[in-house]
């Protein structure tokens, strides 16, 4: 313990240190963000970061996007260094695409990934980071997609016979956002690694899915703590960190470190029996490795030599790619489940279209599937109003000039039309700006109304340029580091829709549902939010 006292004053002197230095600065130095309107700072450490990384962060981001007239509005980071949220067209064009060298991850999100998963796409730059995407585009591809379809359908058959099993007597409450994270779990298990982690028959808690659930809800429980974590990083030795982590006088640091490692024991373990099974000329293996079912020891085996990845960063991506994989789609998929419990007309809306096109329980092919237009709209009407991913941050790694396309009225009264952004200056990309501004979407941006993608979107939408991988939205981000994975999640979603709703009709429960903020929104029964959970009350659909 001595040892963690010892950490712990280091932080403060270091803390400290920082903190006159920065007030100095701030005194002494003027920025050209000073006259870019925003909300005011709570205080001199913390900012407006405690807002925006706290539970309550969408109410502060629809605070953000409401109250200030212009697409950029000026927050304050720790130790009140100016920061900028911006939902901007022109300059997230700039910022993702058009000028992606000048601009990267912040050091305390490669950090925090790092620590949670090891050197994945998450968490490295430069070269790194390109020979791991490179690596991974053709898994995403719509051919792999349709390769992986036929799994999909039998591991979500699987869950409606798990759930059929438990209504048979009427009616029953069930939780399902863990039957969704069970479900996500075991299908990039399936369609990943070839691996199965759940049978989705037993009632027993997954040891593995329980620590990946509990990994974001802690990282929101260190809130700005987590923003130091580049200069934890760079006061402690490496071989230090683990152990000190272990016995940290913060809980949730001690709770993250034991999830991660966990994790991290589960994707070696299993990486470990694959290279044994291969070794050993295990032809059942080999051969599910050489159609792709494991998409990752299949790309890293076919890699060139200079573009493979070592053991390690081949590990920490599996453990990158189950976690990313199954947290976001769960989620979202439990958040449609209870929009769609509570809109009963909808939700039979959406089953005929589906019975209709599979002709009474066929799975539908890929193109059928990825096409229909109802469900197609409830998904990304979806993913529009209550993006999954919470926070994301790019920071300026040199001085630069960012356009904008509607000037900014400045404190001082005069028009802004470019930013001058200092070198080391942090961005939050709006998505919530994005996806429901009245200014881009119309008076109704904050309803919930699929219908709004069966006929054209308005002009300004479709005309404001929003660099988005996925058309007109921001939920997955656009650029070189947006979401990989992106086609795979749509794919996922679909699937367990289509399965859930030809079977099932759902209904609210009598247990009102909190949406909890960390870097991905989770559903919690408890306003503390500590317990993923979403009860729903299910009950065998006769539609035949």
């Amino acid at each position: 313990m001595d040892t963690t006292v010892l950490l712990v004053q280091c932080l403060l002197v270091f803390g400290l240190s920082l903190g006159i230095y920065h007030a100095v600065k701030r005194v002494f130095v003027t920025n050209s963000l000073d006259n870019v309107p925003g909300p005011l700072s709570q205080s001199f450490i913390k900012g407006n970061m405690a807002q925006y990384h706290s539970p309550d962060s969408a109410k502060f981001q629809r605070h953000i996007v409401d109250d200030y007239a212009a697409y950029v509005v000026k927050l304050h980071n720790i130790f009140n260094r100016p920061a900028l949220y911006i939902y901007d067209p022109t300059a997230l064009h700039t910022i993702l695409i058009k000028d992606g060298n000048n601009w990267g991850p912040t050091p305390h999100f490669t950090a925090m990934n790092r620590a949670l998963f090891g050197p994945g796409l998450l968490s490295t730059l430069g070269d790194q980071h390109r020979k791991q995407r490179k690596m991974l585009n053709p898994v995403f591809s719509a051919n792999h997609m349709r390769f992986m379809l036929p799994m999909f359908y039998d591991t979500v058959r699987r869950l409606c016979d798990a759930i059929k099993s438990r209504i048979e007597n009427g009616s029953q409450e069930l939780d399902m956002a863990n039957w969704m994270g069970r479900t996500a779990l075991e299908l990039i298990g399936q369609g990943g690694l070839g691996y199965s982690f759940d049978n989705l028959v037993d009632d027993k808690e997954d040891a593995l899915a329980e620590s990946m659930k509990l990994l974001f809800p802690n990282v929101s429980k260190l809130s700005v703590l987590a923003l130091f974590s580049p200069q934890l990083r760079a006061i402690v030795p490496a071989g230090l960190r683990g152990p000190l982590a272990s016995i940290a006088p913060i809980a949730a640091a001690r709770d993250i470190k034991y999830n991660a490692d966990f994790v991290a024991q589960k994707m070696q373990a299993i990486y470990d029996s694959k290279k044994r099974a291969l070794q050993q000329g295990d032809d059942a293996v080999a051969e599910q490795i050489g159609q792709g079912k494991d998409i990752m020891m299949k790309a890293n085996m076919q890699a060139a030599e200079k573009d493979g990845l070592s053991e390690y960063e081949l590990v920490s991506q599996m453990s990158t790619l189950v976690l990313a994989a199954m947290d976001t789609t769960s989620n979202t998929l439990s958040r449609i489940l209870l929009i769609l419990a509570e809109h009963p007309g909808v939700q039979q809306r959406l089953r005929a279209e589906i019975v209709e096109a599979s002709h009474h329980g066929e799975d539908l092919p890929y193109d059928r599937l990825m096409k229909l237009p109802y469900l197609d709209a409830v998904c990304r009407e979806t993913l529009r109003l209550y993006s999954p991913l919470q926070w994301s941050t790019r920071v300026a790694t040199q001085d630069t000039v960012v356009p904008v396309s509607k000037p900014i009225r400045g404190i001082d009264g005069k028009l802004i039309t470019q930013l001058v952004v200092p070198k080391g200056t942090e961005v939050f990309p709006g998505v919530t700006g994005c996806n429901t501004s009245k200014a881009f979407w119309g008076e109704d941006a904050l309803e919930w109304k699929p219908e709004r993608w069966l006929s054209p979107l308005p002009e300004s939408v479709t005309k404001a340029g929003l660099p988005g991988v996925a058309a007109n939205l921001m939920s997955f981000l656009g650029g070189r580091r947006a979401c990989i994975g992106f086609t795979f999640a749509e794919m996922e979603m679909k699937v367990v829709l289509v399965a859930l709703l030809q079977s099932f009709d759902f209904a609210p429960s009598d247990k009102q549902v909190h949406w909890i903020a960390s870097p991905i929104f989770y559903p919690s029964i408890t306003e503390d939010g500590m317990t993923p959970r979403m009860p729903l009350q299910v009950s065998t659909c006769h539609h035949w």
